[in-house]
């Protein structure tokens, strides 16, 4: 997609009525939230692949924040 298409698209939604950007913004939620659903599918997978739990992911984290 070219940018001058981006921008065109922008303005199009620019000129669209509050009601019809609302419902386009809940559909772009709607897909970003099914897009990470599927993309953390396929993580904790090759997470399990690997023999990593939400225990060992947690303790990662919190050794991360506050040290070990």
């Amino acid at each position: 997609m070219s940018n001058a298409t981006v921008d065109e698209i922008l303005t199009l939604i620019d000129r669209l009525p509050e009601s019809d950007r609302q419902r386009l913004d809940e559909a772009l939620d709607l897909r970003r939230e099914s897009e990470w659903q599927k993309a953390a599918v396929q993580m904790r997978r090759e997470a399990a692949e690997r023999g990593i739990d939400e225990a060992a992911i947690d303790t990662a984290i919190h050794e991360h924040r506050y040290g070990s």
